[in-house]
């Protein structure tokens, strides 16, 4: 299978767009166009994961941490990360990074979290800024049905749990076509005034050059008239952490114990117990300090992440429990997921979960 063809799976998984702006997601070494024999994925692409990807015959590597993530000038093999780069390019292997492009998506590491913990009314708890935008364009009435749903085709007016949204007003439009003109509407010279349905339709920012594809396939008019803004709102669907709830209510002892079991920890680093029982949980998957006031705000009884600095776990304030149950554990299961997500979608071909223990912290 072309390589090419599993970027496009993978990125059906997790946008790129989705990632953060310091990121470093996508196809990190390899050529789209090689074909790919087998498929090993890992949460760190490290020289070791390469030895068993060769052993495997697996020539691309699917990673979670992307092994570039800084800008490098040499690459010389003087460290972990020039040496993973080097074997695989030297025994062809692509390396593919999904980060934060899965870390905001509703499906992505956080869900994969809340899941493996059992809650349930899940909700975004950092909501992604910045990515949405709203499309404007006029159109004749007979035009408008057509437009709209070729619109709707595209991805644009989906709204939380609801798809197919968009505002239409009437009003009168105006025009006057030079001698290059080919108007659908009048003649050339003649100044035209004609009622118009103005079509308003939200949409995700990594979709504007599929919508304005749709737009200008299906709008009758030689000249299509339009307008893109980018809006204030947050994404409920798109960002960071996750919040959600338990059937039950447990205490804070009970709790810490039933996370250590459930995401295999090596130990957790908690604030000092807030004497309340825990039904409502904050979670974030890798570093999520930043979000401790999201956490709070939520109302939740705890939040889970990794991490955290000395002076952070007083952000707690006694108004929730803070743990730290480590970086790799809190995203332990995400390779698990894209190795299931990798099989539905690309039948009869090796997929293959590596088993290779990257956690660089040891516990004693």
């Amino acid at each position: 299978m072309e390589l090419h063809k599993i970027l496009s799976v993978l990125e059906e998984m997790a946008p790129l767009q989705y990632a953060e702006d310091f990121d470093n997601v996508g196809l990190l070494v390899g050529n789209p166009n090689d074909n790919i024999t087998g498929v090993l994925v890992c949460h760190d692409a490290l020289e070791n994961v390469i030895d068993e990807a060769i052993e495997k015959k697996c020539n691309l590597v699917v990673c979670f941490h992307p092994i570039l993530f800084s800008g490098i000038k040499k690459i010389t093999g003087k460290n972990y990360v020039e040496r993973a780069i080097l074997k695989a390019i030297k025994n062809d292997i692509a390396i593919y990074a999904v980060h934060t492009a899965l870390d905001n998506h509703k499906k992505g590491v956080n869900k994969i979290f809340c899941d493996a913990l059992g809650l349930t009314n899940t909700k975004t708890l950092v909501p992604k800024a910045n990515y949405i935008k709203k499309l404007v364009t006029y159109t004749i009435s007979e035009n408008a049905e057509k437009l709209r749903n070729a619109l709707f085709d595209a991805g644009a007016g989906k709204i939380g749990n609801y798809e197919d949204c968009s505002f239409n007003s009437k009003g009168i439009g105006t025009y006057l076509g030079n001698e290059e003109s080919n108007p659908e509407i009048g003649e050339r010279f003649e100044f035209v005034e004609n009622e118009e349905v103005k079509i308003e339709v939200t949409f995700e920012k990594h979709l504007e050059t599929k919508i304005l594809k749709a737009l200008f396939k299906n709008h009758v008019y030689e000249e299509v008239a339009y307008e893109i803004y980018s809006l204030d709102n947050l994404h409920q669907n798109i960002g960071l952490g996750m919040v959600g709830e338990f059937d039950t209510a447990l205490t804070e002892t009970d709790f810490l114990k039933f996370v250590k079991e459930k995401m295999q920890c090596g130990g957790i680093r908690h604030s000092a117990f807030t004497g309340k029982t825990v039904k409502k949980v904050a979670v974030l998957g890798g570093s999520g300090s930043f979000a401790i006031k999201q956490a709070i705000a939520s109302g939740a009884d705890a939040f889970l992440t990794a991490d955290l600095k000395y002076h952070q776990f007083y952000e707690a304030e006694g108004k929730l429990l803070l743990a730290d149950i480590g970086h790799f554990e809190s995203e332990r299961f995400t390779k698990n997921y894209i190795v299931d997500y990798l099989k539905e979608k690309i039948t009869n071909f090796a997929i293959i979960l590596s088993e290779v223990n990257t956690n660089p912290v040891q516990y004693f």
